[in-house]
């Protein structure tokens, strides 16, 4: 009978891991941009309407039949203008951030998938397309997959380390990732601060946790200022840097280019990265380097978390 998930309400409980993040950090941060505006559902790939999901057109027009152009134009901003002004708040820092990376979006946009490779920033595929896996056949996912790490491949010269679909995995993505093979981790869980093993088909693999909290999702319709947003995430990045004399953890920061990319919420991501970098025994670095120093540190024991 194939592998399939199952529901885990335990996880580490009160007695997580250390971690000794490296530098004895209390608290691993990694920012996370999601490169996908060009890979979203549109008219010309085929699908029946125009994505407007994370822009200000998502829920405006939804009588629109057809091209909704108000809705193409927001998408491509991300691709024009955020995703220059991501990579500057980075660069200028000397940052290091991880790309969750649609392949058909860095192919549309060859100048930023170079600005990614020059950067040195580690890419963790986030599918062939910006569409729902969870409404995949197994068939077609397996082909998304194939797809998606083939033009990450060519892209960007190197293949993807990680796998993040976009919002919910199906029952089958983490069995048809590992049977890929040749990722180090995957990142379709929300329901941990740190990474854990688990074991598909009997193989080892790593989940690395993200999150849509400490997320720029909120911008679209949960907070409304750049300084509502640095507040909300700037309150979870200090209680776990509080935590961290005692259990350090994980934070990751997800962002998007037609979200936090416009100048009057930039500036509260710029203001999360001087607060940030303002504060001691912080390790902000890659998503892969968090799964290469988790498989160093705590490697696979030969069953996963709670088996």
């Amino acid at each position: 009978m194939p592998w399939e998930p199952k529901r885990d309400f335990i996880g580490y409980g009160d007695t997580p891991p250390d971690p000794q993040w490296p530098g004895g950090a209390r608290l691993a941060v990694n920012f996370v941009m999601n490169y996908e505006e060009g890979s979203e559902p549109s008219i010309q790939d085929g699908e029946p309407a125009t994505e407007a999901g994370l822009s200000e057109a998502h829920g405006l027009r939804p009588d629109i039949k057809g091209r909704d152009l108000a809705a193409e134009g927001m998408f491509e901003y991300g691709s024009r203008v955020g995703f220059w002004r991501l990579m500057r708040l980075f660069e200028e820092r000397g940052l290091p951030m991880t790309i969750f990376g649609c392949a058909l979006a860095l192919e549309r946009n060859p100048r930023a998938a170079a600005a990614i490779r020059k950067a040195g920033f580690d890419i963790c595929s986030h599918g062939w397309r910006w569409v729902e896996h969870f409404k995949l056949s197994e068939a077609e996912e397996r082909d998304h997959i194939k797809r998606a790490v083939a033009s990450i491949e060519k892209m960007m010269g190197e293949r993807p380390a990680g796998w993040y679909c976009r919002y919910g995995p199906s029952v089958n993505t983490r069995r048809l990732v590992v049977e890929h093979g040749g990722f180090l981790y995957d990142s379709d869980y929300y329901g941990d601060e740190l990474p854990y093993w688990q074991t598909v088909e009997g193989k080892a693999h790593l989940v690395v946790p993200y999150s849509i909290t400490h997320n720029d999702v909120k911008l679209a319709g949960w907070v409304g200022t750049a300084d509502d947003w640095f507040s909300f995430v700037k309150d979870g990045f200090d209680m776990l840097y509080d935590e961290g004399s005692k259990h350090p953890k994980m934070m990751s920061v997800g962002l998007h280019n037609r979200l936090i990319g416009h100048p009057a919420r930039a500036v509260g991501l710029a203001r999360l990265l001087d607060y940030m970098q303002k504060r001691r025994d912080v390790w902000i670095t890659k998503r892969v380097e968090i799964a290469k120093h988790w498989v160093k540190v705590h490697p696979y024991r030969g069953k996963g978390l709670n088996e």
